[in-house]
Order: structure tokens, then C-alpha cells, then sequence
């Protein structure tokens, strides 16, 4: 199962990776692909400094963190996102979150769920007929029913 991961799910993982969101993209990339467009880099990368000081790490273990979360999810280029595609995000995010229409484009071109915490997007574009949204939750039940169909498997 693939799933398009915004930027406030990786921010997420970065200031507490034992959480759940941390733990299906540190541990949950064996049952499934995450990808997410370029620029979630540049977004987490400028809010470098407010994530240090929220989080209390230190640099070097931020980069040790985010490095990790970044080897787990597949980047892609917003280029690959086709126009009649990218109009249709527009159309879903303008009057929600124009920041988010590259994240809703790509889940639109690859068919996949988008994971989001942003409740307003999700609630935005899921009024609008939009159901390719999962949430935290749904993903964490989905991951800990991979896990435990496979150390049921482990175990026989």
C-alpha cells in the first residue's frame, strides 16, 4: 500500500519518533511506501530551528532523526504531477490550504491515500468528494495488524 505523506506528518515523527506517526514511518515501511513531493524537505529543512527548540534535540541527533524519516519515504518530483491532475488539486485546496496542493495532486496521480493530520484539509477536501484521506489512526491500526499477522507467522 502506498500513501502520500504531507509535512505536518513529518514534523511529527521528527519531534517524537516513538509516537505512533514515528513509528509507522520508522517501522512501517516494510508493509508500506510512503512518498511525498520534494519540497516537504525545504518545509521541514526552513523550520529547522523551531524544531529544535520544541523538540529539545540536539542538531546532530536532529539530523540523525530526520535523515532516518527521510530514507523511509520515496521523493518525488511535482513535474510528475500531470496539468489536468494539479488543476483538480488546485480546485480541492484553494480555499482550504493552497500549501497543500502539491501533497493532494500527488495522491490524485499515484492513486494512493494522503496521510495528513491537518483535520481542516481533511475535512475540506473530504466535503468536497475527496476520499482519498487516512488518518493516523486508520494507518497505526493498519501497520499494527501487519505486525501482529507477522509474528503470528514468527511464531508458528
Amino acid at each position: 500500500m502506498r500513501f502520500v505523506i504531507d509535512t505536518n506528518i513529518v514534523f511529527s515523527a521528527i519531534l517524537n519518533p516513538e509516537s505512533p506517526i514515528g513509528q509507522i514511518i520508522l517501522n512501517g515501511s516494510k508493509y508500506f511506501t510512503f512518498l511525498s513531493i520534494e519540497q516537504l524537505k525545504d518545509e521541514i529543512e526552513c523550520h529547522e530551528d523551531k524544531i529544535l527548540k520544541i523538540s529539545g534535540l540536539s542538531q546532530s541527533e536532529y539530523f540523525k532523526i530526520y535523515g532516518l524519516i527521510k530514507s523511509k519515504i520515496r521523493f518525488v518530483n511535482q513535474l510528475l504531477i500531470n496539468a489536468d491532475i494539479y488543476q483538480k488539486a488546485d480546485e480541492l485546496t484553494k480555499d482550504i490550504d493552497p500549501d497543500d496542493l502539491l501533497f493532494v495532486g500527488l495522491s490524485i496521480q499515484f492513486r494512493c491515500k494522503l496521510w495528513s493530520g491537518d483535520k481542516q484539509l481533511i475535512n475540506g477536501i473530504s466535503n468536497k468528494g475527496f476520499n482519498q484521506v487516512i488518518t493516523t489512526e486508520e494507518l497505526f491500526q493498519l501497520y499494527l495488524n501487519r505486525e501482529l499477522k507477522r509474528k503470528r507467522i514468527a511464531d508458528k
